[in-house]
């Protein structure tokens, strides 16, 4: 197995040697400067029992992490506020008829006025309101394209910062998120890329189906396979991300991993996408009970939290695979080695 970093500890994973970090005006990094009241040796070492109890114990624990990782990636996704601002203030309005047989019986009022001419005109000839793009409209579309550029390596970034938290390893976000950064800034960006188009894609197709779900029975059962499909993508990439910030592999080896780790921890895999299910459908409703918290919620913690479970689930299985086997052979050798100097 081919290893990303140089310094490896005894963990088996890339470790970079943590500093105090002395006073900063970064808000990230000031966080974490109060000391608290200290962890009990029993809330250490979640990564060896990973499981619902532990989940909740490292979540308490690190709370504020995940704030301020949802604040990266809101805020290192920015451009994707552009195309919103396009559809919500930047559009025209123009009228259009909502029946086909508008230009038709208009064109028959022109040369016949009788009473049953105008009668259907009056209920054949409505009109609606509709939008219709602008200048500004494509421009803003454009400018939120960048998010092709900055998706993966945010991404990236915040993944090495959760990996780490679950690692229970020492985290500093702001000098973490560009570590991980730099690293690993092609892959991100290939790898960004390749995520939103599939996403958008299994998005685009489950509402194309919706829509046509009644006219055959086809539509419904491509509606299902499409719901599928997603389920699926979002089990494989919950390990993508991690492990592009853990090995140097090539793109479609890491990919291909996924797939296999998509079946192999296919229970932990449920209870991210069940967390994340509830998650999405809790800040829905609290939208419509109270608009501005369930506005707020996704700006404050929710695709944080979401990450963090996706890497809580991911990753125990990623070390069980592919870490922990390497680092036995490589004692077991290490073992071999020494008997025969001894011999």
């Amino acid at each position: 197995m081919a290893k990303k970093y140089e310094n490896m500890g005894d963990t088996g994973y890339d470790e970079e040697p943590k500093k105090k970090r002395r006073f900063t005006l970064n808000p990230f990094e000031n966080m974490y400067k109060k000391d608290g009241k200290g962890v009990g040796l029993e809330e250490l070492h979640v990564l060896e029992k990973p499981g619902l109890r532990n989940f909740f114990k490292l979540l308490r624990r690190k709370l504020n992490h995940i704030f301020s990782v949802n604040i990266l990636l809101i805020l290192g996704n920015f451009p994707l506020l552009f195309p919103l601002f396009a559809f919500a203030y930047t559009m025209g309005e123009a009228l259009a008829p909502n029946y086909q047989l508008y230009s038709v019986l208009q064109g028959a009022a022109l040369f016949d006025n009788s009473p049953p001419v105008l009668s259907l005109l009056g209920i054949y000839g409505l009109q609606d309101t509709v939008a219709i793009p602008t200048t500004a409209t494509y421009v803003f579309l454009g400018l939120g394209a960048l998010t092709l550029f900055t998706f993966g390596p945010v991404n990236v970034g915040t993944t090495y910062i959760l990996r780490n938290i679950v690692r229970e390893e020492p985290v500093f976000i702001w000098s973490d998120f560009w570590y991980a950064v730099r690293r690993n800034v092609k892959q991100g960006i290939l790898y960004g890329m390749i995520d939103l188009v599939i996403i958008g894609i299994l998005i685009y197709d489950l509402l194309a189906y919706r829509i046509n779900i009644l006219n055959s029975p086809l539509y419904f059962g491509l509606y299902i396979l499409s719901f599928g499909m997603i389920i699926l993508y979002f089990f494989v990439r919950m390990y993508v991300y991690p492990m592009i910030v853990t090995f140097d592999m090539r793109l479609w080896k890491i990919f291909k991993n996924a797939i296999f780790f998509a079946v192999l921890g296919i229970k932990r895999n449920i209870m991210a996408f069940l967390g994340a299910v509830i998650l999405f459908v809790l800040d829905f409703y609290l939208m419509r009970l109270f608009l501005p918290i369930g506005l707020i919620l996704p700006f404050i913690i929710l695709f944080g939290l979401v990450g963090f479970m996706c890497n809580y689930a991911s990753f125990p299985k990623i070390k069980e695979i592919m870490i922990d086997p390497y680092y036995k052979e490589v004692q077991v050798s290490e073992g071999g080695d020494e008997e025969e100097k001894e011999e």
